[in-house]
């Protein structure tokens, strides 16, 4: 499984490569963004497609990254809530083991033994 994980890698790599190769000349292109807000305006300077593709790619990662933080976290913590709750039915499971037999079942089961 670890070889065809990482052959699946190599063989990813190599189609973005190809893929960049292929299409150099559209991805050069500069482009420029404009932001017009009623308070704010702003104009980003000349940038290739390639810079906007990796500046979309990264905040994508950086994004996905802090969502599996939180499903992380929240997974920890019911984690630990279940635990707590195993532990505490198990002292009750062996708190009911220990009980006594009373006379009161026993008489109970003598009863059921001459029907």
């Amino acid at each position: 499984m670890k070889y065809l994980k990482g052959i699946g890698v190599i063989l990813f790599l190599l189609f973005v490569v190809i893929v960049a190769v292929q299409n150099n000349a559209p991805m050069s292109t500069t482009v420029r963004f404009h932001i017009n807000l009623l308070f704010w305006q702003h104009e980003t300077p000349d940038m290739s497609i390639y810079l906007v593709t990796i500046i979309a790619f990264l905040l994508g990662v950086f994004f996905t990254g802090l969502y599996g933080i939180g499903e992380r976290f929240r997974l920890k913590r019911q984690i630990k809530s279940l635990s707590k709750e195993i532990r505490e039915k198990d002292k009750e499971l062996n708190s009911l083991r220990n009980l006594p037999v009373t006379s009161e079942e026993m008489r109970d089961a003598e009863v059921s033994e001459m029907s």
